[in-house]
């Protein structure tokens, strides 16, 4: 007789395996179906690996300058190499330390390509081989894939996404990247720190266009500054296109000024991603599915279909890892007959490793606005603070977004340096339904960038002390 589970996780990147884990902590006996290597994108082709890549960069850029601290540095280079070699160091010593999870908590990983067969029944191939998991309840955790251009496919080589950037064994001469989201931007950011010429076009009016529109003019201005060529209201016009295998690529890009011509050894399509629901047998058993392919849930993400649940990347919302991670455990707790906390996209923190970072958490002033909330805004300028003028990075902000009646924290946005570490503390306002003042008044240390939130939550009713 086949052995049967409580639990079958079809996916194992980071929602699938923190669930996996969260179901085994109490006490259900799990599979976990994955084709690749369990960790999925965010581990080995997302947000490890980039970021490694991206300190690098960040790295080279310091001990360029390190002039400006009273530090001499001379003929300093990049060895590509060895920084992808160190990228592969991290990610296999964290890989490791999701196996040995998965041991500890005697999850059984099933190697092999999933897909439902009918409620209860996963069906696993590997090579050639098929094998049958049943189980009571199945979560479907099978992710996003990056979203191609129409009658532009993927090579490794002229036309990137970013799984192929990792891949790349060698630095391009020049760069044209298709999207300002957070993923074009990084590797704006990445490719220009390494020495690479950038253009980066964004459809919409300014470049990370989720993010507070003021935030991401600083971010576009210091781009600039930088060297980077930033074409925001732009297009690419997909019928002039061409790409040659030995010259690389041309483009012509509509703006609002009138057409612009780019020439580049590589281009990245960076314009979001699409979510992996077919071909996993969801007609089999009936889920549903909306128009662009998300998969549909409620508040505990269950599907339509009783004892099938799904999270992370294939339902859509932020596609982010810690997201998903969330959702499993919000996820496998309602099927453990818990009553978690449901998960408000408004306290989910966001974080974007350009050079300077990104990071916002709620509501920007606008969409507080459009929900009918009466709002106050305060400001508060790095120039201000005095880590940030240590550090060498002041060209940077913090706003903070407030109900104009009970005072409550309904957004905080950053760029400048840690901004990613910082956006924690306001999540955690956010969680608490704290208000700005509250925020205010709790004693920060100095010298310290946190000390921008101190004087933000002050300057909301403008009682900043530093400015």
């Amino acid at each position: 007789m086949a052995e049967h589970f409580d639990l079958t996780v079809l996916g194992g990147g980071t929602g699938g395996y923190v669930a996996a884990i969260r179901a085994a902590q109490l006490g259900m006996h799990v599979a976990l179906v994955e084709q690749e290597k369990v960790g999925g994108t965010c581990l080995h082709r997302g947000c490890i690996p980039t970021k490694a890549l991206l300190h690098t960069a960040e790295l080279l850029h310091d001990i360029r300058h390190g002039a400006d601290f009273g530090l001499k540095a001379d003929n300093v280079a990049v060895d590509y190499p060895r920084a992808l070699a160190r990228k592969a160091q991290v990610v296999g010593q964290l890989y490791r330390g999701v196996q040995y999870l998965m041991k500890k908590n005697a999850i059984t990983v099933v190697a092999g390509r999933g897909r439902l067969d009918g409620p209860g029944r996963v069906v696993v191939e590997a090579e050639g081989q098929v094998t049958t998991v049943e189980s009571t309840d199945i979560l479907i955790a099978t992710g996003s894939q990056p979203r191609a251009l129409p009658g532009i496919p993927f090579d490794s080589r002229r036309v990137m996404n970013s799984d192929f950037v990792l891949d790349r064994p060698d630095l391009p001469a020049s760069v044209l990247v298709i999207g300002g989201g957070a993923i074009g931007a990084e590797f704006a950011s990445m490719y220009n720190d390494f020495g690479v010429e950038v253009t980066l076009v964004e459809m919409l009016p300014h470049i990370l266009p989720a993010d507070d529109e003021e935030i991401a003019g600083v971010l576009t201005r210091l781009f600039r500054r930088r060297g980077i060529r930033v074409l925001t209201g732009a297009r690419l016009d997909l019928d002039h296109v061409t790409i040659d295998p030995d010259q690389g690529v041309r483009a012509r890009i509509t703006t609002a000024e009138g057409p612009v011509e780019v020439a580049a050894e590589t281009m990245l399509v960076a314009i979001g991603r699409v979510p992996q629901s077919t071909g996993i047998g969801l007609e089999s058993a009936g889920v549903e599915v909306d128009e662009r392919g998300f998969i549909r849930v409620d508040d505990l993400y269950r599907t339509n279909v009783p004892h099938i649940s799904a999270i992370g990347d294939v339902i859509g919302g932020y596609l982010l890892a810690h997201v998903a991670a969330h959702e499993g455990i919000i996820a496998v707790e309602a099927m453990a007959g818990r009553d978690p906390e449901r998960l408000s996209p408004s306290r989910v923190p966001r974080v974007t490793y350009t050079r300077p970072e990104v990071a916002a958490v709620g509501l920007t002033a606008a969409e507080a606005e459009a929900a009918g909330r009466r709002v106050k805004v305060g400001t508060f300028p790095l120039r201000a603070n005095g880590r940030s003028l240590i550090l060498g990075e002041a060209d940077g902000m913090v706003k903070m977004v407030a109900d104009a009646e009970t005072g409550e924290m309904l957004g905080a946005h950053l760029i400048g340096p840690h901004a990613g570490e910082l956006i924690s503390e306001t999540a955690l306002a956010r969680f608490l339904e704290a208000t700005a003042w509250e925020v205010g008044e709790s004693v920060h240390p100095h010298p310290t960038v946190s000390e921008v939130l101190h004087e933000v939550g002050l300057a909301v009713d403008g009682h900043a002390i530093h400015i």
